[in-house]
């Protein structure tokens, strides 16, 4: 035990299935050193948030969560994070955080070089393939590209073309 072992695990701030969660989405919009208005919303959004007077804000329920997780990513590394999380995690929780980060980094267009390393950490750490992940990330390319619907001639408009999810 160091001597500044007793400040580490304020009360309240064990990890939790949920913590992580709110503290990935966190970790991934701050990878790029920016967060962009389109990531808050992804944030808001899947977090529950809520509108008062024309603003959008964090409902009550999860302010504390989105307190303790900006509290815990300013103090904790990534790679720390992901050692803490990934034991507490089911296979499905593990999922649905890879599917929101990917989410996440396609909100404001291109995903950075730094997102996507993090999120090559997240598979890692969380023992999830690219093969296994990709039909997953797929679905989500496909959501965010929406030149589908301005663009005639994009490759996928093409008479004969169909959606498929398929593992390469």
């Amino acid at each position: 035990m160091g001597l500044f072992d007793m400040f580490k695990g304020d009360k309240g701030e064990n990890m939790t299935p949920h913590l992580a969660f709110a503290c990935s989405l966190l970790y991934m919009m701050g990878s790029d050193g920016e967060m962009d208005h389109e990531e808050i919303g992804h944030l808001l959004s899947v977090l529950g948030g809520e509108e008062r007077g024309g603003v959008i804000g964090v409902g009550a329920n999860n302010r504390a969560l989105l307190e303790r997780a900006m509290k815990y990513t300013r103090k904790t590394s990534p790679d720390a994070f992901l050692r803490e999380a990934a034991p507490i995690l089911t296979d499905a929780q593990k999922m649905c955080i890879l599917i929101n980060l990917i989410d996440s980094s396609l909100a404001d267009g291109q995903p950075e070089r730094q997102e996507q390393e993090l999120f090559g950490k997240f598979l890692n750490a969380f023992g999830i393939s690219e093969e296994r992940f990709r039909p997953f990330f797929e679905v989500i390319v496909l959501k965010t590209d929406r030149s589908v619907f301005l663009n005639q001639n994009h490759p996928k408009n093409q008479p004969g073309y169909q959606v498929n999810l398929s593992v390469h």
